[in-house]
């Protein structure tokens, strides 16, 4: 019974182009009744100051419930709808075009402009906070503290982001004749073959490694004692609450990242290496290594968009301080290059699952 239900729920992930732009759909009509309730006064409006801790940090600062929340419930209802014309493959010419543009800006919107930068801090302190927590460590600190609801509604726009990016990509394909599964059609693009792939895939990797690495190397410069960048007021205050070694510990992890992105174009990202225990000469499964990349490509990019929307603005804010381009550089020049750094990951695991990808069993090209 147990095997006949795992079977059939593999079939059901098989057939997501069918289901999801309705799953697209549910996502938004949820959402667009949370923001009926918070209209009418219910509580939990997670955006702005007074709702949100750290509203500072987001594009929506300046969010109220009585003038946003109808905008969600409005954008919600219209989003059901263009996602429903999806799921029926409605559109030709013009109005194809349309469906697809609202529905990429409902996916770029979600999953990269409206999160900022502390869904970064969550994924990379996670680990630490869930393996500290059974010991009292870091002292005072409990895991579900350091994720209030305003962050965990901020990871539910970037699922629905998700879902409306898939509900995007099943649309495209099915409405313009190819593969719902691979996107292929008879007629081959030669820079999703495998050859093509893993030129411009070297590249991408190449760039999706050295960002991480100009930041690490600032922010381990500064836990050293070197206060490359940035002033020496800073520089004290930051030493002065332990926030130097706060950012080494992020950079170790940015760099541990960089390294398993080399992995996107070795063969040890394919095949596990033999000083592995069990592992060694396995194949690795493709999701292992496609879907953390493009997830943390998603949250780079969208801290990435946060930083560069405060360098616009001209000042931004670090542990606490509001800091100046001008005068700490250091601080704020190497995050405003993480939307680059995401994009390139990004590319990076496209070019790997085109290199990988093998014989679509849905419609049998290659």
């Amino acid at each position: 019974m147990a095997a006949r239900t795992r079977r059939r729920d593999r079939r059901r992930w098989r057939r997501w182009p069918e289901w999801v732009a309705y799953s697209a759909a549910l996502w938004s009509a949820t959402y667009g009744l949370l923001g009926l309730y918070w209209a009418l006064g219910g509580p939990g409006f997670p955006f702005g100051v007074g709702h949100d801790p750290g509203a500072h940090l987001s594009v929506l600062a300046g969010a109220r419930p009585e003038r946003t929340a109808p905008v969600i419930a409005a954008l919600g209802l219209l989003g059901a709808v263009v996602a429903i014309a999806m799921a029926r493959g409605r559109g030709r010419g013009a109005r194809r075009a349309l469906v697809i543009v609202l529905a990429w800006s409902a996916a770029t919107g979600l999953a990269v402009v409206l999160p900022d930068f502390r869904v970064l801090v969550v994924v990379a302190y996670a680990p630490i906070l869930l393996l500290g927590a059974p010991f009292g460590w870091p002292p005072g600190v409990r895991f579900f503290d350091a994720i209030p609801w305003p962050l965990i509604n901020q990871g539910v726009c970037i699922g629905g982001g998700l879902l409306w990016a898939a509900a995007t990509v099943a649309y495209q394909r099915l409405s313009g004749g190819a593969c719902g599964h691979c996107g292929r059609t008879d007629a081959v693009a030669e820079w999703t073959t495998p050859g093509a792939a893993r030129r411009w895939g070297r590249a991408a990797v190449a760039v999706a490694v050295l960002v991480p690495v100009l930041y690490a190397l600032t922010r381990w410069a500064w836990a050293l004692g070197v206060p490359f960048g940035i002033t020496a007021r800073f520089y004290r205050e930051g030493r002065a609450i332990g926030l130097w070694w706060s950012g080494a510990a992020l950079a170790t992890l940015a760099l541990a990242g960089a390294v398993l992105t080399l992995g996107l174009v070795r063969r040890w990202g394919e095949v596990f290496p033999g000083w592995l225990p069990v592992l060694a000469g396995r194949v690795v499964p493709r999701a292992l290594v496609i879907v953390p990349a493009a997830l943390v490509a998603i949250i780079v990019t969208a801290a990435g968009v946060m930083f560069v929307r405060m360098g616009v603005a001209g000042t931004f804010v670090l542990g606490g301080h509001a800091i100046t381009l001008h005068e700490n550089w250091g601080a704020l020049a190497p995050e405003l290059l993480w939307p680059v750094w995401g994009v390139a990951l990004g590319a990076a695991a496209l070019a790997y699952h085109y290199r990988t990808r093998g014989r679509c069993r849905y419609c049998g090209r290659r």
